[in-house]
């Protein structure tokens, strides 16, 4: 029998290739294995695939790139458990061998090109055979090992049983703990792979001194009351990379990492988070662009550790409705913001905030300012929370009438979000996004004094990869995204409502392909008039292309009722990406596939992240 190390990783990295000076162009024509994610990963490996494009070969380096996949590709057969398969590549129906092939290929009248063949064979598929451990592993952590004899030998699961492995002894406070590659002995008539895992175990231990590291504007109080970890717990692998992980999250540091020392005679062992802190002082610009509001553009400010505790203050100010169809004038939009973490307990915040803002728009001109209090705890790694209190003031024109508006709100929301991004800029490929809204409202001193409403909004948004339906697909390539929202006002009839508190669909939030706020009732003039109700659905298909490009076409439809009537409407468009450091820079063009008098005949749409 013969020792092997297992591979996990089939890619081999091809030494860069200079511009042949009579190149050989070719084809390729793959014959199927009969496993498509044998396949998939095949024409990923293969430098005659990759290469073909960018790095033109002379007719001997095509023969030496042929003969170098031969070993690339057994590779990936191997690593998907078929230890006796073979792959068979020919040039013009010419062996690799063949003495001649080089001058056949320099031949070929000029512009030609040679045709290549590749031609797997799966033969048999190995399985795991015994399984045997080198070292002394703990009482009852065999069973920790994610893999069975009879399970297929592919590589991928034998070397992440080992990863698992390793894991939960750390996990379980073996905080040394180290599992080797398997290696493993091949049994060719059994088509069978025997493993032996090394393992060593080392002292299980308690968390001993617990230090931070790097701190130089940030109080260690600050980061030590809200750590996951203590002294004298049991050491535990995954608590320690969350508390890493929350670390990170506080907003002040741009880097943690964690460091552990030896254990002491008592098995204890010191815990050293290694911190660097991030740029106090953060500015930004921004810039959005679409056919029914116009552009927009502003800075942002920020302050992130005013106090020393990770206290942040922000300012933002833009400019907006520059032009546009469903706008009348410019706009602007000012926010001053105080943040204090860590409110009362680790993961509760409190916030401040004012805001004046104009908008001139066709359904109504706004302008007001607003001062709000809000509280949001994070109740899990997935769920938060938000309580607020909030006053504004507000003077709305519509259809020729002025409006005073005083309005004191209690909002509470709910938001639900497994999408595992660091960042909403982030372009999500699988989980959940859903949040809930509702908000009791109190008008007084205005035209609508001691009216007492509630409105109540909702969305859901869920994003599926294709990659789980067809294994060839490879992962986050090929998206659908769909969401769903809804909105009601209880205890108000439509022009008890403030016009900017009103539902309306239309524009890129909505209904692409109409403009912002004209689906809906209208007033006799055109102008949208808004309702109480009102749903939208959005569905997309996101593919990506190669590093950077992306395409999206998309389907929307929504709409709007109220006792004067009720409008629904659907569009439909295409769009680009551009895949960023910061997120997805968004071109998207739509049409209304039911156009009346007053609709544009189609509507653009320009920002950063996806539409939802």
């Amino acid at each position: 029998m013969r020792g092997l190390v297992i591979l996990l990783a089939c890619g081999v990295l091809g030494m860069p290739c200079a511009h042949a000076a009579n190149p050989q162009r070719y084809k390729i024509a793959w014959t199927s294995s009969g496993d498509k994610a044998v396949d998939s990963t095949m024409k990923l490996t293969s430098q005659l695939e990759t290469l073909r494009e960018t790095a033109p070969t002379d007719p001997f380096g095509l023969i030496a790139r042929a003969r170098g996949d031969v070993n690339r590709l057994q590779t990936v057969l191997q690593s998907f458990g078929y230890y006796d398969g073979s792959v068979a590549i020919t040039i013009n129906h010419m062996s690799l061998d063949s003495e001649d092939l080089g001058n056949v290929l320099d031949a070929l009248p000029k512009k030609s090109q040679a045709q290549v063949q590749i031609v797997p064979r799966l033969g048999p598929l190995f399985h795991v055979g015994r399984i045997e451990f080198k070292g002394e592993v703990p009482p009852g952590f065999e069973q920790k090992l994610p893999l069975a004899t009879g399970a297929p030998a592919v590589a991928s699961d034998v070397l992440g049983a080992g990863a698992a492995l390793q894991t939960a002894l750390q996990d379980a406070g073996y905080a040394f703990a180290r599992v080797g590659q398997p290696v493993a002995y091949e049994r060719p008539r059994q088509k069978a792979l025997d493993l032996t895992f090394a393992v060593t175990a080392g002292p299980r231990v308690r968390i001993g001194q617990i230090h931070i590291q790097g701190l130089k504007h940030v109080h260690e109080s600050f980061v030590t009351r809200g750590l996951l970890v203590h002294k004298g717990e049991q050491y535990d692998a995954a608590t320690v990379e969350q508390a890493r992980e929350n670390l990170l999250g506080l907003g002040v540091f741009s880097a943690v990492s964690v460091e552990l020392g030896k254990a002491d005679s008592r098995d204890a062992v010191p815990i050293t988070f290694v911190v660097r802190e991030a740029k106090r002082y953060t500015v930004g610009v921004s810039a959005a662009y679409s056919s029914d509001l116009g552009g927009s553009t502003g800075f942002n400010w920020s302050d992130r550790n005013v106090l020393g505790s990770g206290q942040q203050l922000t300012a933002s100010a833009s400019a907006i409705n520059l032009g546009g169809s469903a706008s009348t004038g410019l706009g602007y939009d000012v926010t001053v913001g105080y943040s204090i973490p860590d409110f009362l307990r680790p993961d509760q915040t409190l916030g401040y905030s004012v805001m004046a803002l104009r908008q001139a728009l066709q359904a109504y001109t706004q302008t007001g300012e607003t001062a709000g209090t809000s509280l949001t705890r994070k109740l899990s790694r997935l769920w938060t929370l938000t309580s607020g209190l909030s006053y504004e003031h507000e003077i709305i024109d519509q259809e020729n009438e002025q409006y005073l508006y005083n309005l004191l709100t209690l909002p509470l929301s709910a938001s639900y979000d497994s999408t595992e991004l660091a960042s909403p800029l982030d372009d999500p490929t699988h989980g959940f996004r859903i949040s809930m809204s509702i908000t009791p409202t109190l008008s007084h001193g205005g035209v609508t004094s001691g009216k007492v409403y509630t409105v109540v909004q909702g969305s859901i948004a869920t994003y599926f990869d294709v990659h789980k339906l067809f294994a060839g697909d490879p992962p986050g390539r090929t998206v659908i995204a769909a969401r769903a929202l809804s909105g009601v006002a209880l205890g108000a009839t439509q022009f008890s409502l403030p016009p900017d508190q009103r539902f309306y669909a239309g524009g890129s939030g909505t209904v692409r392909g109409y403009r912002y706020q004209s689906v809906g009732p209208e007033f006799p003039d055109g102008n949208p008039e808004g309702g109480t109700n009102m749903e939208a659905v959005n569905l997309e298909l996101r593919q990506r292309v190669g590093t950077n490009l992306g395409f999206v076409t998309f389907v929307d439809s929504g709409g709007v009722s109220s006792p004067s009537g009720s409008v629904y409407r659907v569009g439909v468009g295409a769009g680009v990406r551009y895949y960023t450091s910061i997120g997805p820079i968004r071109f998207d063009l739509a049409l209304p596939t039911k156009r009346r008098p007053n609709d544009d005949k189609f509507e653009i749409y320009i920002g950063l992240g996806q539409a939802f």
